[in-house]
């Protein structure tokens, strides 16, 4: 690491953070709407976005800061099994292009803004759709802080705030002031804000990514020779586990967690507030199936940037934290100048999830909490001031976590909110395809699969900590190590199923559905269409 301040870097770093800030202010000019006091217009730009917006946002949305720092980590810390995030990626489109545009039809007609909202208006339950709300807040906080995460490794890097022993005020300031501006023109411009940022932050990623990929290779002398100096330092045994390091090929015995893993994350991704409030920002259903056919190009980013964690090795990189391991190696093998362009990259990548992370939080909350059981004659007037006000104090938790709180803790919690946000899978993607379930099963499914899932993930241990050391335990009934929450999700699902025909069979009271299936395949231009059914098909599988 180098010694002191990389002026340079730091400039180039500020000059785009000014740019982009000014962007998120102007961002409220952007396709201003004639009524700004509305969530339809704060929390989701509009409903307005097209093809290329939607896919600059949804991209801006998944693919992190996190993402970038911690994908490659995984590589560097432990070798080929952190690929997992390339195929679960893979995996999630074809997935996606099955129910998101039902959703977007859905909610269009009914003027949802959260999945809650679909939830209680599906199975006509409040208490369902309690359930899902807090899952989606409570695993999205320390997503957010993980956003944070991203921004500090980067100042690290650059040498920003002083040593370990500088006043914490002083250390901390540059990421206060960073957030501080993030929460003004989240406030001010909403969803609009992100989605204009996205366009500058993927841009710089992908430059940053073609150039990484070329230029650093050159310099090693070569794939062949980063490969053979990453499989020898994977050889080396670690001598807190007495095991080797890593490996270059998973081995059989990591087949299942590697697969489980992957299929349980594609599962879990969309389940995510923030990935639901950037696709129905979208103006049609057809822009929604448009991008999860191009949205794949993301994944061959990432595969790219997966990369770097070999890379990093190769070039002789040590850090303690292995979330510094990329910062480090830009900051060793680029320029000063285009080491600050990744750093920017690295830093608006934070910026723009933790925006859409906040929005959609404080949109589950005003809906599903406020309005639901607080003032349900609240005004949509009201509800936007109570969403502004919620999408602040999420940011401020967020911050406070980081900066009280061990940053291993952050990652465990974002481990958990995989297992917890999968939960929420039965009671959403089922609701777009069948109302057999019954709402209490599938309520005690969800309390079943959270329970389990949270319960497995406190009994992992790992050599630096005692509780919640990863996401993967022993799969009962089949003897491997697999993930904890495909696993909670099964049980979920099983615990649905019974219970449905249990329920069923005892003639316990369904609620009522108050959508119908022509809401499901319904488009913009006849978003005011009403399909009228016999009340015997009103309640029937779609």
């Amino acid at each position: 690491m180098k010694d002191g301040v990389n002026g340079v870097a730091l400039a180039v770093f500020i000059f785009f953070f000014l740019a982009v800030t000014v962007m998120g202010f102007l961002a409220s000019r952007w396709r201003r709407a004639e009524n700004e006091h509305s969530l339809d217009e704060w929390g989701l730009g509009g409903r307005s976005f097209g093809t290329w917006v939607t896919w600059f946002l949804l991209g801006g949305d998944l693919y992190t800061a996190y993402t970038f720092v911690a994908v490659p980590a995984a590589i560097y810390a432990a070798g080929a099994a952190g690929f997992f995030a390339v195929p679960y990626t893979i995996l999630v489109y074809p997935l996606i292009f099955t129910f998101l545009p039902r959703l977007w039809s859905v909610s269009h007609r009914h003027g949802y803004v959260t999945t809650s909202d679909f939830v209680r208006g599906r199975w006509g339950s409040k208490g369902l759709s309690l359930a899902v709300a807090l899952t989606g807040i409570l695993a999205t906080m320390p997503y957010i802080a993980l956003q944070l995460v991203g921004i500090q490794a980067v100042l690290d890097v650059m040498g920003v705030g002083g040593g370990e022993n500088t006043n914490w005020f002083i250390k901390d300031l540059p990421l206060l002031i960073a957030f501080g501006v993030l929460a003004a023109y989240t406030y001010s411009s909403g969803l609009r804000a992100p989605a204009l940022i996205a366009f500058v932050k993927d841009t710089l990623i992908y430059i940053v990514i073609a150039v990484a990929i070329i230029y650093i290779p050159i310099k090693l002398g070569g794939f062949d020779d980063i490969f053979a100096k990453a499989s020898d330092a994977y050889a080396q045994i670690n001598p807190a586990t007495d095991k080797p390091r890593g490996a270059l090929v998973p081995a059989e015995a990591s087949q299942w967690t590697y697969a489980t893993l992957a299929l349980g994350s594609a599962l879990a991704l969309f389940m995510y507030p923030h990935s639901i409030t950037a696709t129905l920002s979208s103006r049609s259903r057809e822009v929604i199936r448009r991008n999860t056919t191009i949205l794949p190009l993301y994944s061959l980013m990432l595969g790219l940037l997966a990369l770097l964690g070999f890379m990093a090795i190769a070039a002789g990189v040590k850090v303690t934290n292995g979330q510094l391991a990329i910062p480090q190696l830009f900051e060793n093998m680029f320029p000063d100048w285009f080491a600050g362009v990744a750093f920017a990259a690295i830093g608006i990548g934070a910026l723009v999830p933790a925006a859409i992370m906040s929005i959609a939080a404080a949109n589950l909350f005003t809906r599903n909490i406020y309005k639901d059981f607080i003032k349900p004659d609240a005004t949509p007037a009201q509800e936007t001031r109570v969403s502004k006000l919620v999408s602040l104090l999420v940011k401020v938790g967020a911050l406070v976590f980081v900066l009280t709180m061990d940053k291993t803790v952050a990652i465990n919690f974002q481990l958990l909110g995989g297992i917890w946000i999968l939960q929420t899978f039965p009671a959403l993607v089922g609701g777009l395809f069948t109302r057999w379930f019954h709402r209490w099963a599938l309520l005690a499914g969800w309390a079943v699969g959270m329970v389990y899932g949270t319960a497995a993930a406190y009994g992992v241990a790992s050599p630096t900590q005692k509780h919640f050391g990863g996401s993967s335990a022993e799969i009962p009934g089949i003897g491997e190590i697999g993930y904890i929450g495909l696993t909670a999700f099964v049980l979920n699902l099983v615990v649905t199923v019974v219970l449905t025909f249990v329920l069923k069979a005892v003639k316990a009271p369904e609620g009522i559905d108050e959508t119908k299936p022509g809401d499901y395949t319904a488009d913009a231009g006849d978003a005011g269409v009403s399909v009228e059914l016999p009340p015997a098909t009103a309640g029937s599988a779609h």
